[in-house]
């Protein structure tokens, strides 16, 4: 299924996040979301005291990342060394943010892991989603967690229709994203390597790596 670009080697270096060993024998990506809860707890009681602190229970924070007095922080949570978290970000809880990341302002986070140099910095909600290497999402643009008649998610390609098993499931971005300004990322969407999306869209299904999305009939491949 390599030409599906679904899966973790795929979409993902994972020498880029400090989240590498929850995909271990993981295949898809969205395998993993229901045990971020459970391996930052774990993962945060290995983090060393001289690099992190531990301000609230079940959260740890590098000593180098910058945290605004407005945010709110849940845990379990570990934000990474050099991350910045701005003006009244919300961090819901079950979040890793990556070294050199960005959480900005009102955005919300829940379920997720955000790769190293990730940049969600203006009114963005993400949310049982997963973000590659310096994925970048622009002011407004959202992950849709949840379809409207409350089924499983599935993540449609043009020639296989993926069972997630999920009822909540919002977007899998791998490196080097970018998607534009006020866009709508539904369940299940899986946005390839180096591909971006144009402002105001509305994605569904598998995107292609090396992609420019325009609409649903017309993504253009880059060259």
């Amino acid at each position: 299924m390599s030409n599906l670009s679904v899966t973790v080697s795929e979409l993902y270096d994972l020498s880029e996040t400090i989240a590498s060993g929850l995909f271990a024998g993981v295949t898809y990506p969205w395998e993993a979301l229901p045990a971020i809860h459970d391996f930052i707890i774990e993962l945060g009681k290995t983090l060393p005291e001289e690099l992190y602190q531990n301000p609230g229970e079940n959260i740890w924070v590098a000593k180098s990342a910058r945290i605004a007095p407005t945010a709110c922080l849940n845990g379990p949570l570990i934000i990474d060394e050099d991350a910045e978290v701005r003006h009244c970000a919300f961090i819901r809880g079950s979040a890793i943010v990556g070294k050199g990341a960005v959480v900005g302002n009102s955005t919300e986070l829940k379920n997720v892991i955000l790769f190293n140099k990730v940049q969600v910095p203006h009114y963005n909600y993400v949310g049982d989603s997963i973000l590659g290497f310096k994925a970048h999402m622009g002011a407004g643009s959202i992950t849709s967690n949840v379809k409207s008649d409350k089924t499983l998610v599935t993540v449609k390609a043009k020639d296989r229709v993926f069972e997630t098993g999920l009822k909540k499931m919002g977007a899998m971005l791998g490196d080097y994203v970018e998607v534009g300004c006020n866009s709508v990322l539904n369940p299940g969407t899986v946005i390839g390597r180096n591909s971006n999306i144009y402002p105001t869209s509305m994605v569904r299904g598998v995107v292609p790596p090396d992609s420019i999305y325009k609409t649903k009939t017309e993504i253009a491949e880059k060259h």
